[in-house]
């Protein structure tokens, strides 16, 4: 998993709350279990007409957001169905990281199986952010993950909170298969004392 530390880029604004999974990732991107190739899908509902043409209205299809890597969201972003494909779809659009003021649990959880950094802010805070995001292409906002803070265009911060083993995990880039690795000493000694004391194993 890539690691995310710091973060500077163009922050799109989404006045959508209750941003659900279908919404997210449509159930016909679903037949895939490859993380990559999904970002097409993101938002498809919105960012495509019926006739498979843009539509020039969502934020996305915007010029100035077109390379957006962070979104800045309506509350309860992520519920719906548990589907690991929409946080693979941000990532593979180039979202990696998402700014509201609540997450569903098993959406916010799959964010850090997959490298991509859910923060939680106040609705104040999330204000501020969303006035940020809609200024086009000067809606650059720096996350540093480290120092727990992001920097807005004109210099303001909003500090936000973090799990400290979450945020471990991040900074290293470990997902669960990463943290097994990295006892693998400690599992290949084990495995040679479970072979000399049960041979029949």
């Amino acid at each position: 998993m890539e690691k995310f530390a710091k973060l500077t880029g163009v922050a799109a604004p989404l006045k959508i709350t209750n941003v659900d999974t279908d919404m997210l990732i449509p159930k016909q991107y679903l037949k895939t279990i490859k993380r990559t190739g999904l970002g097409v899908g993101l938002f498809s509902e919105l960012r495509y007409r019926e006739d498979g043409a843009e539509n020039p209205d969502f934020v996305l299809n915007k010029p100035a957001y077109r390379k957006a890597s962070i979104l800045v969201a309506g509350d309860n972003f992520g519920c719906g169905s548990s589907r690991e494909h929409a946080p693979w779809a941000l990532l593979d659009f180039g979202i990696r990281c998402v700014i509201s003021t609540s997450f569903a649990d098993i959406f916010y959880n799959n964010c850090f199986k997959n490298g991509i950094l859910p923060i939680v802010v106040s609705p104040q805070d999330l204000e501020k952010l969303m006035d940020d995001a809609e200024r086009g292409a000067n809606a650059t906002l720096s996350i540093d993950l480290e120092a727990q803070e992001i920097r807005g265009p004109d210099g303001g911060v909003v500090r936000f909170e973090i799990d400290p083993f979450r945020k471990h995990c991040l900074l290293n880039g470990l997902d669960d298969i990463g943290l097994t690795l990295e006892k693998s000493a400690a599992i290949e000694e084990h495995e040679r004392e479970l072979a000399q004391r049960a041979e029949w194993l």
